[in-house]
């Protein structure tokens, strides 16, 4: 069974961190990139970041460049998202998923993972 299941969220301060993985089971991540979304309540999902299969290449929404850091360990399947600098406004739902490329993966994943709660907030 394909499943990607993400982790690592929780209530931080602001300026706070956080780390968060994405494990998947049933198909090897080494193929394929890994996007991270999200989805504040009454708005619409918005890419994070990504990061390529082939050469580990990484984009970064605008608003989360420079604090936000995605990397990934095929050795352990996982991809993760070190957070850091948090703001009240990354308040969110945050999802990883997958596809064949970065622009794939960005515009119509294959695989979703089911989300895990981050919570900005003093």
């Amino acid at each position: 069974q394909v499943q990607l299941v993400e982790s690592g969220g929780g209530l931080v301060q602001p300026g706070g961190s956080l780390r968060l993985s994405c494990a998947a089971s049933g198909f090897t991540l080494d193929y394929y990139a890994i996007g991270w979304f999200r989805q504040a309540p009454g708005k619409e999902r918005e890419g994070v970041s990504c990061i390529s299969s082939s050469d580990g290449s990484t984009y970064y929404a605008d608003s989360v460049k420079g604090r936000f850091t995605i990397s990934r360990d095929n050795a352990k399947n996982t991809v993760y998202l070190q957070m850091n600098s948090l703001k009240p406004e990354d308040t969110a739902v945050y999802y990883c998923a997958s596809g064949l490329s970065a622009i794939a993966t960005m515009t119509s994943p294959n695989y979703w993972g089911q989300g895990t709660q981050v919570t900005v907030s003093s």
